[in-house]
């Protein structure tokens, strides 16, 4: 007897999963953020130094890196979604964590819990999208990272004003009801369309299912675009405000342009994504996103103070379409879920390396010299190289080398 009226629908199986990838979303990148803004407050009430809250803010890409490269194994012995469903717990812990220990190593154990967990998740949602929704991947991607970016925003501009009205401990650990939330969709996702078959050929080619990423120049590249896109948005969110007071611009001036830099995310990604769905070349869009990031270092360093919104959107939106592209790609560029996986973990463990070396090398080549021309002058040189690796990268190709 056939049991195919037993399946779910092609259509509730793509809101499910829409559904958990944007609960998934929401906690990626709140619990970072609410610290970030809250840093001062914290700092003050457990009496840590500035190192003790700079090793809080450089935890997080390190936690990446690690949950990026060590995912894949586990994510293909145990299954995605069950991985998942694990990494949720774990975040959530985390957050519990920093909220009921409140010292400094129930801190750091905390965030290293909750950004271990988040490097899973960055990792893993890419194959569950293309495993589960094949034919939504730009969609599900783009509403996957607007989701993350829209959250962040939200919770960086109310954390400090709510911890005014219900303490920082309830404003910190009040956001793991996401976790929570998240953590029942997954579970609901896992009993209703069972488990990933992550050994899913797309190919017919058998060798298309036997390539280690780590000896694949298309897998190197993308690592390199996404690391360096990274290094620049990590950087210019540590220290954007302090370049442009340098330059003249007023504290609270500067501190604008930071918004306008951050919240230029759900633009580019919404512009992107609409694009992409419309049949507009991939490998246009990638040249176009890196070019502006060019412009607005160039900008930033050597151009007009008065058009710093200008520069600083600029980037803005080539950060976050650079981004969302790189999770396209994961997902686009390979034949199965796993190397989807392995592409993913492989990249992102190589890009988050890259990316932790930003902040802490602007930062110690200002105090060397005393000044940010050279180190925005490497950075424009960085920046220029990511135009040429854009367009390698975003060539109609898969990830063996076989154009499609």
């Amino acid at each position: 007897m056939s049991t195919s009226s037993n399946l779910p629908s092609s259509r509730f199986t793509f809101w499910l999963v829409l559904c958990a990838m944007i609960l998934l979303a929401t906690n990626m990148r709140a619990p970072i953020v609410a610290l970030g803004a809250i840093a001062p407050v914290v700092k003050e009430a457990l009496n840590i130094s500035e190192i003790q809250i700079g090793w809080l803010g450089a935890v997080p890409m390190l936690g990446f890196a690690l949950g990026a490269l060590i995912s894949p194994t586990i994510g293909k012995r145990f299954g995605l979604e069950n991985t998942l469903i694990a990494m949720i717990a774990l975040l959530t812990t985390g957050m519990i964590l920093r909220t009921v220990i409140p010292t400094w190593t129930g801190f750091l154990i905390g965030t290293l819990l909750l950004t271990l967990a988040i490097g899973f998740a960055n990792t893993l949602a890419a194959p569950v999208i293309k495993q589960r929704t094949p034919q939504h991947i730009p969609l599900i991607t783009g509403l996957f990272s607007l989701t993350m970016t829209v959250t962040a925003g939200i919770v960086s501009g109310i954390v400090l004003p709510l911890s005014e009205q219900v303490g920082w401990q309830w404003a910190l650990g009040g956001w793991t009801i996401l976790g929570i939330f998240a953590l029942l969709i997954w579970l609901f996702l896992r009993v209703r369309l069972g488990s990933s078959n992550h050994q899913l050929v797309i190919s017919t080619d058998k060798d298309a299912s036997d390539i280690s990423m780590w000896r694949t120049t298309f897998a190197w590249q993308i690592a390199v675009f996404m690391g360096l896109q990274s290094l620049l948005f990590y950087t210019v969110a540590s220290f954007l405000p302090s370049i442009l007071v340098s330059k003249g611009l007023s504290a609270v001036s500067a501190g604008q342009m930071g918004s306008v830099f951050q919240f230029m995310a759900p633009i580019s990604i919404l512009s992107l994504t609409w694009l992409i769905n419309r049949g507009r070349p991939i490998q246009a869009l990638a040249v176009f996103a890196a070019v502006l990031n060019v412009i607005g270092v160039l900008g930033i360093s050597y151009l007009s103070t008065e058009l710093a919104w200008l520069w600083s959107a600029m980037m803005g939106i080539g950060c976050s379409a650079i981004f969302t592209l790189s999770m396209m790609l994961f997902s686009l560029r390979t034949y199965t879920t796993n190397q989807s996986s392995e592409l993913s973990g492989m990249a992102q463990a190589v890009g988050y390396l890259i990316a932790f070396f930003g902040p802490l090398g602007t930062g110690w080549l200002h105090e060397s010299t005393d000044s940010w021309g050279l180190p925005l002058f490497i950075m424009l040189i960085l920046m220029i190289a990511n135009v040429v690796i854009a367009w390698l990268v975003s060539r109609p190709m898969m990830v063996d080398g076989k154009y499609i």
